[in-house]
């Protein structure tokens, strides 16, 4: 183990509270989100939906891993800022191809891509030589150089090829992750590596699910300023404001209170940690979703339905509600009762919705998630209890 490799680590009795730089960074994703959202509503069809997914998950997982890479080394090392505000300069030039990613800014998207996360490894494998943790990221370099490959023949490629070939990288990537990046004659990184840092991953999460919502509440009153005090404009404005405070409501319960303590007390912290991530995800989706319908409702709350539109004011919120319970079930073991209740109600409103007007459809979802909000509430006064991740025996 070399002193400067050493020197790059977050000591075990040094603060574990978010660094000011992480803050920073965090800032291209407030127009990540936007500019996804933007990119849904002008392409909203299933294929579309799925391709903005595929995006939504190449900036989550890029986010994900600087999470991991500030949550292992100290992040007031100027090594590490560097590193930090490097990936974060690749994160603004996806952002800046994102609308045109799958037209000619494809090369700019994926290079970027394959440069933050190869780059990223290799500054890695290089300050850490002679370190027992250089394996660690040699292991990561593998799985990258190898997922580079179909991005950048994604970018020679035409119709569902390209986004066909970024899926399959992508996840690559994450499935590398969640395995711990198994590589060949070097093997898997061990769970015990490293220690994970509890508090500061959880308010990482925390954090980038807060920006999730404030890109929410962006569309909302960006929608209202440019389409005017109509009467039932502000009523769905208001309704889309009352959707947005019962997601986080919905989010905080519990859970998400729980998740440094779960983290901690988990059998395989490590595991806990990175499926937390993926959950994240899944609740990420169902916001930029939501954000889709809250323009359509506000823009036309009294326009005759369309498909796609119920298919967003509905599924966004049921998307949400899916992370919501795996991420539950991961902290408790358990998922409680009104989360698959609150989806089927949402999957059941889809047929007669499809005759009503958007501003209709948008308030019923909200009666759904205000339904769910309270029986937590209620549920949390009869019931305490305490985090039991999968795989820990309940005493």
């Amino acid at each position: 183990m070399t002193t400067s490799g050493a020197r790059l680590l977050r000591g075990s009795e040094e603060p574990q509270h978010v660094n000011f730089l992480e803050l920073f960074f965090d800032l291209v994703f407030v127009v990540a989100l936007l500019q996804l959202s933007h990119k849904l509503i002008e392409h909203l069809s299933w294929g579309g939906a799925a391709r903005t997914f595929l995006l939504l998950a190449a900036l989550w997982w890029t986010w994900a891993l600087t999470v991991w890479t500030t949550n292992l080394y100290d992040p007031r090392e100027p090594a590490i800022q560097l590193l930090v505000t490097g990936t974060m300069l690749g994160n603004l030039v996806m952002v800046v191809a994102l609308p045109d990613a799958y037209g000619e800014r494809g090369a700019a998207f994926a290079g970027a891509y394959v440069t933050v996360h190869v780059g990223r490894q290799l500054f890695l494998v290089t300050a850490l030589r002679g370190h027992g943790l250089q394996r660690r990221s040699l292991r990561a370099l593998f799985w990258f150089g190898a997922s580079a490959v179909p991005w950048i023949l994604g970018v020679f490629a035409s119709g569902v090829a390209r986004p066909a070939l970024w899926a399959l990288a992508v996840t690559a990537d994450v499935i590398g992750g969640l395995l711990r990046f198994p590589t060949p004659r070097l093997g898997r990184s061990p769970e015990s590596e490293y220690p994970i840092l509890a508090e500061h991953l959880t308010e990482r999460y925390r954090q980038f699910f807060i920006i999730a919502l404030g890109e929410l509440i962006l569309v909302t009153t960006l929608t209202l300023a440019n389409t005017g005090f109509a009467v039932y404009r502000t009523i769905a404005f208001t309704v889309s404001f009352v959707g947005t405070v019962l997601f986080w409501r919905i989010y905080v319960y519990r859970a998400a209170e729980l998740l440094t303590v779960a983290i901690a007390v988990a059998a395989d912290s490590d595991r806990l940690a990175r499926w937390a991530g993926v959950t994240h995800l899944t609740m990420l989706a169902g916001i930029v979703a939501t954000a889709v319908g809250t323009e359509v409702v506000i823009a036309h709350p009294l326009d005759d339905p369309r498909t796609a539109w119920v298919a967003v004011l509905l599924g966004g919120p049921a998307l949400f509600l899916a992370g919501r319970a795996g991420f539950e079930y991961i902290v408790f073991s358990r998922v409680s009762w009104n989360r698959p209740v609150g989806i089927l109600v949402l999957a059941a409103l889809v047929p007669p919705m499809l005759h009503l007007p958007p501003l209709v459809t948008a308030i019923a979802a909200v009666v759904v998630l205000a339904g769910i909000a309270l029986t937590d509430v209620l549920r949390g006064r009869r019931v305490p209890t305490s985090p039991t991740p999968p795989g820990n025996k309940r005493h």
